[in-house]
């Protein structure tokens, strides 16, 4: 037997209690001819004792050595309180050695003063540390609370295909090449989007899987080259069905893990209006601060730069918040770059004190624009507006951002409000400018909004469908879709993004034909749980809750990947390798 308890078990009821130990070495230290060692493993830390008698059994005994103890459980003259096992200690009388251990690159503490880079590299070493290893535990419990409750529900868990076919998903594939068809590749899942609709055509009715995705695009601090999600498809259901087993398992994960109540349903937002009040199409609910439309108080106007944006069919909006004693025309310079990176060209703004306004535009404005801007913000003493004129998109995406830095430099985020919200009615499309084309906004199976079906081929721009997203704090935690079930839909959908039917059946060629043989109305989601995990362990990395990650620039630093491969590897596959000449 390697143990008879784990080094985070053991209590004041133990005392007297002959046990075995075995893990790591954590902490030595050395009292004359006592010795004390924190043995360590995945479930705590225990103090053990090693006497006179031992001390040569234990000499070269170093940090991180893996070892075995026997002996009996004392109580200790003083508790350690920052420990669970505090109360008490082993006192050692057979001892073993399972393997020795270098000086570690890193510290194994939960601070550590080591670079990410180090940590990346010696990931299995960072693993041992708390920070890590807890959140990976909580992503473990997470997943077993889904499966629980999606098997109550009579959800069945399906394994789809790694290798499949190249699919057009939004993102690069990536790429597998086949050894046996030379010049012919399968494609690792951008997600299981085809299989699990092919499973509602196969009558599995309810399906859910863990599964691994896969994505070949510019990664950033909460995007990974591969990652999970928990996906889930229903048939003969609609959009409250899914909504309600979605919200069933986020209730029964907060309230585990984090002892939060959340409530029975979640706000529901058409994407135009959360477009119009918070600037984004995943809103921070944690604060108000909504974006206010002045349009219509300027219509008037002589100030060349605003009259310039309206005779362009922009806008114009603004922001406020009650804290203008407290920036300086030197913060908001800086305000004005911030702004800038979302292709805002200036940030105007007017301060409100002593029931007079004043600020960068103030001396442009005509005085029924003065007294209508303090009636229709209901301006109070202090009040600061932040205002952008400019094309729709580019205003509502820099106050928008702007909405979020003001609520995080000023503390006005309280981290354990949870606010979910349900984004709803998403266009069916959006222009490209790079192709020069509306493509899918979802993805080409989401179906129209029954009232929009008209407008799919004469008014994409109007066009809404019937896909939504779940966000969480201003996180998009999940994004799905009703989707298609009707041939001649689905053939027009084809059409409105340009896809001629021998187009279409090159790319979707086995999934149409499924179609031919009766499609249920079938719904689905797809949860992203590294988004998930990061949000219920309080970091803003992806890097944290996964167990091997890469590097900003897809690099795994452990394994040395991406790498070379033999030559005779790539003679299989009948690839040779271009120069980069």
């Amino acid at each position: 037997m390697y143990r008879t308890h784990n080094c985070g078990e053991l209590r004041r009821e133990n005392v007297g209690d002959r046990v075995t130990l075995a893990g790591w070495v954590s902490k030595r230290r050395n009292l004359g001819s006592i010795c004390f060692m924190d043995l360590r493993d995945r479930y705590g830390i225990t103090q053990i004792t090693f006497n006179e008698e031992m001390a040569q059994s234990i000499k070269d005994v170093r940090n991180e050595y893996v070892i075995q103890v026997e002996g009996v459980v004392a109580l200790k003259e003083v508790a350690n309180p920052k420990l669970e096992t505090g109360e008490i200690e082993v006192i050692v009388d057979k001892f073993r050695l399972f393997s020795s251990a270098k000086t570690t690159p890193m510290i194994i503490a939960d601070e550590t003063d080591a670079l990410e880079e180090v940590r990346l590299k010696y990931r299995y070493l960072d693993i041992r540390r708390n920070p890590i290893k807890e959140k990976l535990l909580v992503r473990d419990k997470i997943c077993t609370i889904f499966r629980k409750h999606l098997h109550d529900l009579d959800f069945v868990e399906v394994e789809t295909p790694i290798l499949s076919k190249s699919t057009p998903e939004g993102a690069r594939d990536y790429l597998v090449p086949s050894r046996l068809y030379h010049g012919k590749f399968y494609a690792l899942p951008q997600s299981p989007q085809i299989y699990k609709q092919l499973l509602m055509i196969g009558g599995m009715d309810r399906y859910f899987q863990i599964a691994r995705c896969f994505r070949d695009e510019d990664l950033r601090a909460d995007r990974q080259p591969e990652f999970t999600q928990i996906d889930i498809e229903m048939s003969f259901a609609d959009e409250e069905d899914i909504f309600k087993v979605v919200e069933g398992c986020m209730q029964d994960v907060f309230k585990e893990i984090k002892g939060v109540e959340l409530p029975l349903s979640f706000e529901r937002i058409k994407y135009v209006d959360a477009m119009e009040y918070y600037g984004s199409d995943k809103p921070d609910l944690r604060f108000d601060m909504r974006l206010n439309n002045i349009t219509e108080i300027f219509k008037n106007t002589e100030f060349t730069i605003f009259k310039n944006v309206l005779s362009n069919n922009g806008i114009i909006k603004c922001i406020k918040i009650n804290k203008a004693e407290e920036l300086s025309r030197k913060d908001i310079d800086k305000l004005t770059e911030f702004v800038k990176v979302y292709q805002a060209k200036a940030l105007a703004y007017l301060k409100y004190r002593d029931g007079s306004l004043s600020g960068s535009i103030f001396k442009a404005m005509s005085e029924e624009e003065k007294r209508d801007i303090i009636d229709y913000l209901a301006l109070e003493d202090n009040d600061i507006i932040f205002i952008v004129a400019d094309e729709k998109k580019i205003v509502d995406q820099a106050l928008g951002a702007l909405r979020v830095k003001l609520a995080r430099d000023f503390n006005m985020i309280d981290e354990n409000v949870f606010k979910f919200a349900w984004i709803v009615d998403f266009p069916m499309y959006e222009y490209s400018s790079e192709e020069n084309r509306y493509v899918a906004c979802h993805h080409p199976f989401t179906a129209p909004k029954d009232e929009d079906i008209d407008k799919m081929l004469n008014d994409k721009a109007n066009c809404y469908s019937r896909a939504y997203d779940l966000v969480l704090n201003g996180y998009e935690l999940l994004s799905g879709s009703v989707r298609i079930h009707d041939q001649a839909m689905q053939a027009k959908v084809f059409e409105a993004l340009g896809l001629s039917q021998k187009e279409a059946h090159d790319k979707f060629g086995f999934f149409l034909e499924a179609f031919e043989y009766g499609v249920p109305p079938h719904l689905g989601v797809g949860i992203g749980l590294e988004r998930l995990t990061m949000i219920l362990c309080s970091t803003d990395n992806i890097k944290d809750v996964v167990a091997f990650p890469k590097t900003a620039s897809a690099m795994c630093l452990m394994s040395e990947a991406p790498n070379t491969v033999d030559e005779a590897q790539l003679k299989d596959l009948g690839i040779q390798i271009a120069s980069e000449d």
